[in-house]
């Protein structure tokens, strides 16, 4: 390599360091005792994958400072590097993960993620050849300047959300853009909680009468199934903007 070319890494690892005394992406040893794991450590990226891919996306996605972020493609879902998901699927577990928008930004953190299913369109609910995996979402919007937040039925389109499915409380707590906010998932059974920042946002049962009822109202009305399925991954969405990830922790739950 070249003077200049390991003056450019040298510079490339010194970036990517986080901030002295930084204590994201770290178990504590309580939680180790309780079962938790890092699904990402800050740099090991041997956990995720591509939806459509056995790899990692090679653009699109960046490990960074402690953060591991999808960035900007104009709001083209599935354009920038593609959704990113578990190798491995977990069916009753609880998972942690902290996130940071930007202005605007959209994206969402899906569960029960199933690879073998085509993205379907926002609008219609059609399969299309290229967009974000299926399984049940919560939202990660920028409730105030996305136009997603002002579709759907109800608010379900908005932060903390089931997304397309069941909305989330209007007195949520919310961080500022641009700020770190928690949310927490719990999956037991067929009973799913969302929490954001502490506070809770959605509860349902998988394949009640008022789950299917409220699938039936969403653009997932279509998929045989949808949201019923005994396992999955974890799923970070591309939505072609920028948003960061870290914290992501789970730990699995007696079967129920």
């Amino acid at each position: 390599m070249s003077a200049s070319g390991m003056a450019s890494a040298a510079m490339a690892e010194t970036a990517c360091k986080p901030a002295p005394g930084d204590t994201s992406n770290r178990l504590t040893a309580a939680e180790r005792s309780e079962g938790w794991v890092l699904l990402w450590d800050g740099k090991d990226l041997s956990q995720w994958r591509g939806l459509n891919s056995d790899q990692f996306p090679q653009s699109g996605w960046t490990s960074c400072d402690g953060t591991l972020t999808i960035h900007e493609k104009g709001g083209e879902e599935g354009r920038a590097g593609g959704d990113i998901i578990t190798r491995k699927r977990y069916s009753d577990f609880e998972l942690k993960v902290d996130f940071r928008i930007t202005p605007g930004a959209n994206s969402g953190i899906k569960i029960f993620a199933q690879s073998d299913l085509s993205p379907i369109d926002k609008y219609t609910g059609k399969p299309v050849k290229v967009g974000s995996g299926i399984g049940m979402e919560f939202q990660v919007l920028d409730d105030a300047l996305h136009p997603d937040a002002k579709l759907g039925r109800d608010g379900n389109r908005t932060i903390g959300s089931f997304y397309d499915v069941i909305p989330a409380p209007k007195d949520k707590l919310v961080n500022p853009t641009g700020e770190w906010n928690s949310a927490r998932i719990v999956a037991q059974g067929d009973t799913v909680t969302f929490w954001l920042n502490g506070k809770q946002t959605v509860s349902f049962v998988r394949g009640s009468e008022a789950f299917r009822e409220a699938v039936k109202q969403s653009k997932f009305s279509a998929i045989s199934g949808f949201g019923e399925w005994r396992d999955g991954h974890i799923l970070l969405q591309d939505h072609g903007n920028t948003v960061s990830f870290r914290n992501i922790k789970l730990r699995e739950l007696p079967a129920q």
